[in-house]
């Protein structure tokens, strides 16, 4: 067993306000996302829990049409099926984590994250 390090991680250059880092385990998808201000997440939901941990900037994240910021050091969880989009308020850096692990992602129909 080797340890993951995400200097090896290849990057996608989604759009040009996102970068996404990816490990798919067999239980989990854990995800480091570059977001830059300005940028956004489309609403959109899936079957998988989410945890969103911000390591520096601020989102702003609208889940069942409720507003919540999150910032440094904050931690958002997200259930599965509920609709939620964010919202780049400054230049980010977070790790999402999810289980079960992201089959639109592995398989590349992520197309809502995309140009």
């Amino acid at each position: 067993m080797q340890p993951f390090d995400w200097n090896s991680v290849p990057r996608e250059q989604l759009n040009p306000h996102l970068v996404r880092q990816a490990i798919h385990t067999g239980q989990m998808t854990i995800a480091r996302l570059e977001l830059k201000a300005g940028g956004a997440v489309p609403a959109h939901a899936h079957i998988n829990e989410q945890v969103s941990m911000v390591l520096s900037g601020r989102l702003r994240f609208l889940v069942a049409g409720v507003e919540t910021l999150v910032g440094p050091g904050q931690v958002l969880e997200l259930p599965p099926n509920v609709p939620h989009g964010v919202e780049v308020l400054e230049d980010s850096l977070v790790i999402d984590v999810f289980t079960p692990p992201r089959q639109d992602w592995i398989t590349g129909d992520d197309a809502y994250l995309r140009g």
